[in-house]
């Protein structure tokens, strides 16, 4: 059984969450504040955890890089809609994912579950063929399952575990269209129901993340009505 954390100072969050993670056969431990969170942490840290951006005493930025100077668990974040820059700025520090307010918790756990079973891949994978072996090579693009890390032309980009997901079905086979359907396969599990603009949400905001890099990126081609397909440039 996984034990997953949720910090956030909102009591009604921390209740319905973790009673929909409980029905789900997860361990839930609750903090309602960073600094109480750390405190806990230091017995044992749990599988995953999910925090709150903005929290009294210690907040969500600042728990996670107290969190990553001893440990690599994975971490999701809960951002405002408004908290793009956040975003950004959590992926870099080393945050897994984020799911924004309001939220729909079935999505939530379908992010929980993704990343926890990236983390059992990560661990079966030790020992096995060299790590160089799994990378996905395709033109200026570089990508490591693995170690979850891109690359366009040697610069890093950091994305969600959703946009790695959707990149990574694309890229797998250039000059392939992959419907909004089949992609939504590869990033949702069957229960959790999204439309196709949830699918069209990621990929505009997967573009602009490339494009942060390189201004010119244009791998990723929209044939509407059918889906997307990758170029190798």
């Amino acid at each position: 059984m996984s034990t997953v954390a949720l910090v956030d100072d909102d009591r009604n969050i921390l209740t319905s969450v973790s009673m929909t993670l409980e029905a789900e056969g997860y361990n839930v431990v609750t903090y309602n504040d960073g600094q109480a969170a750390l405190d806990g942490f230091g017995q044992k840290f749990p599988d995953i955890a999910v925090l709150d951006i903005k929290m009294p005493r210690m907040d969500g930025m600042d728990l996670l890089h107290r969190i990553r100077q001893k440990s690599d668990m994975p971490v999701i974040f809960l951002t405002s809609k408004d908290d793009e820059i956040d975003e950004v700025l959590g992926l870099r520090m080393g945050a897994d994912d984020y799911v924004r307010k309001p939220f729909s918790q079935r999505l939530l756990v379908e992010r929980i579950r993704a990343i926890l079973r990236r983390q059992e891949a990560l661990a079966s994978d030790k020992g096995d063929e060299p790590l160089e072996s799994k990378l996905i090579e395709r033109g200026s693009l570089v990508m490591d399952p693995l170690r979850h890390s891109v690359t366009w032309k040697g610069k890093s980009v950091s994305l969600t575990v959703t946009e790695f997901l959707l990149l990574q079905a694309l890229a797998s086979r250039p000059g392939f269209v992959k419907s909004r359907d089949q992609l939504m396969d590869v990033a949702y599990d069957d229960q959790v129901y999204v439309d196709d603009r949830t699918i069209d949400s990621h990929i505009k905001r997967l573009r602009k993340k490339m494009r942060s890099v390189d201004k010119d990126f244009a791998s990723i081609e929209t044939l509407y009505g059918i889906g997307y397909r990758y170029t190798e440039a």
